[in-house]
């Protein structure tokens, strides 16, 4: 088994057993799913639709989303309220500046070409201009078990079901560590 880690932080952010999709040469999309978690019991079977799950709850047992759960990805906000640390774009992008920066300096120090670099620097920036800025509202934002929010930002989102969870990791802000 292969867990990524992030480049920054050192966080465990996502291993092998779940299904990484490549998307622009630039970050993973991974399907995840909501399990119901008892105190000291998960049942990570058929995942039922959004109403059977909430009747089906027993006290003492929650709703998460098994990869949130699994790498104890912290939620960057107030969940009670709602509220998410980045507002709006702007304070996400300074946020993913200072964490591409970071990147690159990391990749340099491990001996990537800059072939390698600039393909990271242009896949982020499409990626982001594609798929996250017009979808912004519709994300959640995590941190590591750290709780370096100069490290990866892991982005959740839901497939256009509106059901199927999905978290996005960035590509090149991952370590391998066989396991």
């Amino acid at each position: 088994m292969i867990i990524y880690k992030d480049i920054v932080s050192g966080d465990e952010i996502i291993s092998d057993t779940w299904n990484l999709k490549e998307k622009d040469d630039a970050v993973y999309e991974i399907d995840c799913k909501k399990i119901t978690k008892k105190q000291d019991n998960v049942d990570i079977g058929a995942n039922p639709s959004a109403e059977e799950a909430e009747e089906a709850l027993e006290e003492g047992s929650s709703q998460v989303i098994d990869i949130i759960d699994a790498f104890r990805l912290n939620f960057l906000g107030d969940e009670a309220s709602g509220t998410r640390l980045f507002g709006t774009k702007k304070d996400y992008m300074g946020q993913l500046k200072t964490y591409m920066k970071k990147v690159v300096e990391k990749l340099k120090e491990n001996g990537a070409d800059e072939a390698t670099v600039k393909k990271f620097q242009t896949g982020a920036q499409t990626y982001y201009t594609k798929v996250i800025a017009p979808n912004f509202k519709d994300y959640d934002f995590y941190v590591g078990e750290s709780m370096d929010t100069d490290g990866m930002v892991v982005l959740l989102n839901y497939r256009e079901d509106g059901i199927t969870p999905y978290v996005t990791i960035w590509k090149y802000g991952l370590t391998e560590m066989k396991v």
